[in-house]
C-alpha cells in the first residue's frame, strides 16, 4: 500500500468522498454530520492522503490543523471493496506520524455514536485514542462521540 498526499482531483478519490458523504447521510441525522465536502477538504489547514495498491484506491484520511499543538483526524474512509484489510489502520498510523512530526501534542476526532460507527471507534481506541469532551467548535451531541490522543 502506498499512501500519498492527494489534491482531491482524481475521479476515484472524488467518488470515494461522495460515498463517504452518502454514508454519513445514511447513518447520521443531518445536524450531526461533520464530514467535509471536497471544497472544505481543499482548505490550506487540511492535508489529505489517499492510499493505493497500484491504480486501485484503497482509502483516504485527512489531518486538520486546529492550532500549532492540536490536530483533528478527518475523512477516514476505506473503499467498500477493501474493508477489514487494515487500510484504515495504516492511514491512521500515517496521520499520527505526521502529527507527531509537526509537533502536535494532541490529536482528536469526532465520530458517530451509532452502531455503524463501532468499527471506527474500536480502531481509534486500539491506537490509543480515548473518549473526551467536545473540542474545537464541536458541541455535545447524542449522535457524536469525541476521542483524543496525546502524542
Amino acid at each position: 500500500m502506498k499512501i500519498k498526499r492527494d489534491n482531491l482531483t482524481g475521479a476515484q478519490v472524488i467518488e470515494l468522498i461522495r460515498e463517504h458523504l452518502q454514508g454519513m447521510e445514511k447513518n447520521s441525522p443531518k445536524e450531526s454530520i461533520h464530514a467535509l465536502d471536497l471544497d472544505a477538504l481543499r482548505k490550506p489547514e487540511i492535508t489529505f492522503w489517499s492510499a493505493w495498491d497500484g491504480e486501485e484506491l484503497l482509502g483516504c484520511g485527512a489531518l486538520k490543523e486546529l492550532n500549532d499543538q492540536h490536530g483533528e483526524v478527518k475523512s477516514m474512509r476505506t473503499s467498500s471493496a477493501h474493508l477489514r484489510k487494515g487500510v484504515a489502520r495504516q492511514i491512521l498510523q500515517h496521520i499520527i506520524e505526521v502529527a507527531t512530526q509537526r509537533g502536535y501534542q494532541r490529536l482528536s476526532l469526532e465520530t458517530g455514536s451509532m452502531e455503524a460507527f463501532e468499527p471506527a471507534r474500536k480502531l481509534y481506541a486500539s491506537l490509543g485514542f480515548h473518549f473526551c469532551q467536545p473540542f474545537s467548535d464541536y458541541k455535545e451531541d447524542l449522535n457524536s462521540v469525541f476521542m483524543t490522543k496525546e502524542i
